[in-house]
C-alpha cells in the first residue's frame, strides 16, 4: 500500500527498522527541547501529515524502550489517525517516572502502525443472542 506523506520536519521519513516490524518510529519535530516533569504531559509535534486510504487508520503507540527505561509513554494509546484527517501528527507524551525527562528534536517518541479496519453498521435490537459466557466480564474465568 502507498501512503502519501508531507514531511515538514528536519528528519527522514518514518520507516520500518526490520523486515518484520509492524510499526514505524515517529520522531519529535521540535524547535527547542521539552522537559517533562514527573506526571507531566505534552503534545509533541512530528512535522508529518499523512493521507491514508479509506478503510485504514494509523495507530500511535508507545515505544517499549522509553516505557521500561524512562517511564515515558503515549497517554491516549493507541491514538487513532483517521483516513480523513489531514492535520499534523502530534503525540501526547506523559512522564510516569519520578525524574524529569527531556525530549529533543529528532528523538524517537512513539511508533505508528497502519491498520485496515471494518466499518460496522449498527442494528438496534431489544436483546442479544445468548452465549456460554453471557455477561461475564473482567476476571470471570479465574486466574489460569
Amino acid at each position: 500500500m502507498k501512503v502519501r506523506i508531507v514531511n515538514t520536519s528536519r528528519h527522514a521519513l518514518p520507516k520500518y527498522e526490520t523486515e518484520a516490524s509492524a510499526g514505524m518510529d515517529l520522531r519529535a519535530g521540535l524547535d527547542e527541547p521539552v522537559v517533562l516533569r514527573p506526571m507531566e504531559r505534552a503534545l509533541i509535534p512530528t512535522g508529518l501529515y499523512i493521507e491514508l486510504p479509506i478503510g485504514y487508520e494509523a495507530q500511535v503507540r508507545p515505544r517499549s524502550g522509553l516505557a521500561i527505561k524512562h517511564g515515558i509513554t503515549v497517554l491516549n494509546t493507541p491514538g487513532t489517525i483517521d483516513a480523513d484527517y489531514r492535520g499534523e501528527i502530534k503525540v501526547i507524551i506523559i512522564n510516569l517516572s519520578d525524574q524529569p525527562y527531556e525530549i529533543k528534536d529528532g528523538d524517537r517518541i512513539a511508533q505508528m502502525i497502519i491498520s485496515q479496519h471494518a466499518t460496522a453498521e449498527l442494528i438496534e435490537v431489544d436483546r442479544l443472542n445468548e452465549t456460554q459466557r453471557g455477561a461475564g466480564g473482567f476476571g470471570h474465568t479465574g486466574h489460569e
